[in-house]
């Protein structure tokens, strides 16, 4: 696959893009919304962001989206501009808390895409808050502690948010940990992962890790009942593909669609997946 060029200063929130902070249920969390071209034209899309990125690393797939889809991202609590909690908390406990923000946003449905770790959360909000899901879409993630996982040595690049400060060190590490055209080009992932991006404090990082131990969706995937996509790189190191196919089988209306590259493509070749994305969600 040729690498597009990529254009950092591209990969910031536009104008259009309402960023502000909001307290649900006690909490203050950053938040972005794009504004739907026509109100009322489509669901909303809820997005999950993975471990330890603030809203803005989503921006270039958010930029392929149509403009009459109205899109909400938001940091995690002790990630990027959300303040970092005072007492770590879980994926069961986030689920609430995204419910509350989208009733304080004024929707009463939406539709949710969880990436990498955001996908844990968001197969539990589509379980515990299933009429507020109408579709699902899991990108390049798993059922939580237990799935296939990746290497050790890939594993233990992830219990440090350094990639997240040093690009020199996600330069060296970037093949090895994201795969696909990261393994040719490694300098697009510091481009992806710093372009914009807001740090929080390491604390953030670690409760977030914290947040899944011993949480997995594996259990309960048959109690997923919304239309499911599920999309998955054939080459990424940190959730094996074979991943996306357990959840295929577990969740019963969903759909797997594999494409050529890695862990980071959903960024990268954000032009490529994001209509695959939108066709799915626009069904009926």
């Amino acid at each position: 696959m040729t690498a597009p060029s990529v254009p950092p200063a591209r990969w910031r929130p536009r104008p259009a893009d309402d960023v502000f902070a909001m307290t649900v249920c006690g909490r203050q969390l950053r938040v972005s919304v794009r504004r739907a071209a026509r109100s009322g034209a489509r669901t909303p899309l809820l997005v999950i962001n993975g471990l330890g990125a603030s809203l803005e690393l989503l921006q270039p797939f958010v930029d392929e989206l149509p403009e009459e889809l109205e899109v909400i991202r938001f940091d995690v609590p002790g990630i990027g501009g959300s303040p970092l909690p005072v007492v770590p908390y879980h994926v069961s406990t986030l689920a609430p808390l995204l419910s509350a923000m989208v009733r304080q946003l004024g929707h009463d449905r939406v539709d949710v895409m969880g990436f990498s770790w955001g996908g844990g959360v968001a197969q539990q909000f589509a379980v515990t808050h299933r009429r507020q899901c109408r579709r699902l879409v899991l990108a390049a993630t798993g059922t939580g502690s237990l799935m296939v996982p990746a290497r050790p040595s890939v594993l233990a690049k992830m219990l440090t948010p350094r990639r997240h400060r040093d690009p020199a060190y996600v330069n060296e590490i970037a093949g090895e940990l994201y795969g696909g055209t990261m393994r040719t080009h490694p300098e697009r992932a510091a481009e992806v992962l710093h372009a914009g991006a807001r740090r929080g404090p390491r604390r953030g990082y670690y409760y977030q890790l914290l947040a899944g131990a011993g949480w997995s969706s594996l259990p309960a995937l048959g109690l997923i009942r919304q239309p499911t996509l599920i999309i998955a790189g054939d080459d990424d190191p940190l959730i094996p593909t074979v991943n996306a196919r357990i959840m295929h089988r577990g969740i019963r209306h969903s759909r797997v669609h594999i494409y050529s590259g890695g862990h980071l493509a959903l960024l990268t070749e954000a032009a490529e997946l994001a209509p695959v994305i939108d066709r799915f969600l626009a069904e009926r």
